[in-house]
Formats: C-alpha cells, sequence, structure tokens
C-alpha cells in the first residue's frame, strides 16, 4: 500500500458515499498531488481488494464506500442525489430469494430504494 492509497482509503472511510472528484480532493487534502488517474486505478484495486464497496445508483455517476462485508442497500434521493446506508431487514445475504433463480447460485441481492430526502422533503413543502 503506497501512501497515496492509505490516503484513499482513509477518504473513503471518512466521507459518505463519495464520488471520485470528492475522493481525489480528500486525498490531495491529505498527500498532496494525486491525478485523477491514479485515484481510478486506486478505487480498482481496493474495490477488488474488498476494502472498498462502489455502487451505481441508475442515472447517478458511482460512488464509493468504506462499509464492506455486511448485508446493506441504499436509498437515494430523487432530487439531490444524496446516498444513505439501509440495512438489510432480514440481515444475511442474499436476504432476498428470487422468484425464479434461472439456475444461478444466488450468493448477494442488491437493494436501491429511491424516494426524497429530508431536505428536499422540507424544500418542496416550503
Amino acid at each position: 500500500m503506497t501512501a497515496a492509497r492509505v490516503a484513499l482509503l482513509e477518504t473513503v472511510r471518512d466521507g459518505d458515499h463519495l464520488g471520485v472528484e470528492a475522493i481525489a480532493s480528500g486525498v490531495r487534502g491529505r498527500v498532496g498531488h494525486i491525478s485523477l488517474q491514479a485515484v481510478y486505478e486506486a478505487l480498482h484495486a481496493l474495490t477488488a481488494a474488498g476494502l472498498v464497496r462502489r455502487i451505481e445508483p441508475a442515472g447517478h455517476p458511482a460512488r464509493f464506500e468504506g462499509r464492506v462485508g455486511d448485508n446493506h442497500h441504499h436509498i437515494v434521493c430523487r432530487s439531490c442525489g444524496a446516498v444513505a446506508d439501509v440495512d438489510c431487514a432480514v440481515g444475511d445475504a442474499p436476504c432476498l430469494t428470487a422468484s425464479d433463480d434461472r439456475g444461478f447460485a444466488i450468493d448477494e441481492a442488491e437493494v436501491v430504494y429511491w424516494g426524497t430526502c429530508p431536505d428536499c422533503s422540507t424544500r418542496r413543502s416550503s
């Protein structure tokens, strides 16, 4: 692990579903210059190693989080794009049973809830 990768991992773990630009900015604040390409490469390596989780809500850029190894889902605000964790109601992966597994050995289910965050709901009602 290089100093830049350690800084990147710390940035992701300290952040809240950060995009690549926010991660790059956080890493630069910790170690100085780092190219966007180096950030992408480090994120790819850390995701492959299971140290970072990549989520891609439909219609939104990829986000990264440090919460890995558990069974949780996400809720996304349709208005501002805010993302929050939602614990699985059942607990163990895959936590959902497909009506027809089509012969697959299912080991994970990814659920994305969509709605409006409290801030956007307040703005709409004002």
